[in-house]
């Protein structure tokens, strides 16, 4: 295995900015997804096609960190970050695939708000990964996701009481369980991100 011996790797910086900006593309597709009237198989196929940048972004961190003697920072926090983003990613991915493989044509008014928490985590992330440079102004941030997390965590369990209420048959219950759960996942796994910028931070301080 060949180790470069540059003094810092500044590529890993474009590399997470890139990974970010398609978790904002990514999140956009979902919105389009759960609105009435859109062709959910095309955008499903998108987003597949988003999952699958994403994955060779990830892989391209991974290779970079294999082959670099030096890093920008800790090796187990670019590791983590990569892994962080890529998590967003596939619950974002499986929520979509859940919409259209079990024909869900009518979801809860909060899912909506669901995917709000999404778009909006995921547009904080990708200005936060520049900022990775300087280590400066991250703070707001990593505060702010925290705070999405926490909205996005009273608007699923609203979502649980609402699916649990009656109003729907066991069967589309456990189909809409799916799909919030999943967006559940992808915003817990943006709050892992802005926690783990947050630890970069602190360590480089």
């Amino acid at each position: 295995m060949r180790l470069r011996l540059t003094p810092r790797e500044d590529s890993y910086y474009d590399l997470f900015a890139d990974s970010a900006n398609n978790l904002v593309t990514a999140s956009r597709l979902l919105v389009e997804i759960i609105s009435d009237g859109s062709d959910r198989e095309a955008l499903a196929e998108k987003m597949r096609a988003c999952e699958h940048a994403g994955d060779e972004r990830t892989h391209a961190i991974m290779n970079r960190l294999n082959e670099s003697f030096i890093t920008p920072f800790d090796r187990e926090d670019i590791y983590r970050l990569a892994s962080n983003l890529d998590d967003v990613m596939d619950a974002m991915e499986a929520a979509s695939d859940l919409i259209v493989l079990y024909q869900l044509d009518h979801l809860p008014k909060d899912v909506v708000r669901q995917v709000e928490v999404l778009e909006r985590a995921a547009e904080l992330t990708a200005e936060a990964m520049p900022r990775l440079r300087s280590m400066k102004n991250l703070n707001e941030y990593w505060i702010e996701v925290n705070r999405l997390e926490n909205q996005g965590d009273q608007v699923y369990r609203r979502l649980l009481a609402k699916l649990f209420s009656g109003e729907y048959d066991a069967l589309t219950v456990m189909k809409m369980k799916e799909v919030v759960d999943a967006l559940e996942e992808a915003a817990d796994a943006f709050e892992h991100v802005a926690n783990t910028v947050e630890s970069i931070a602190v360590k480089e301080s």
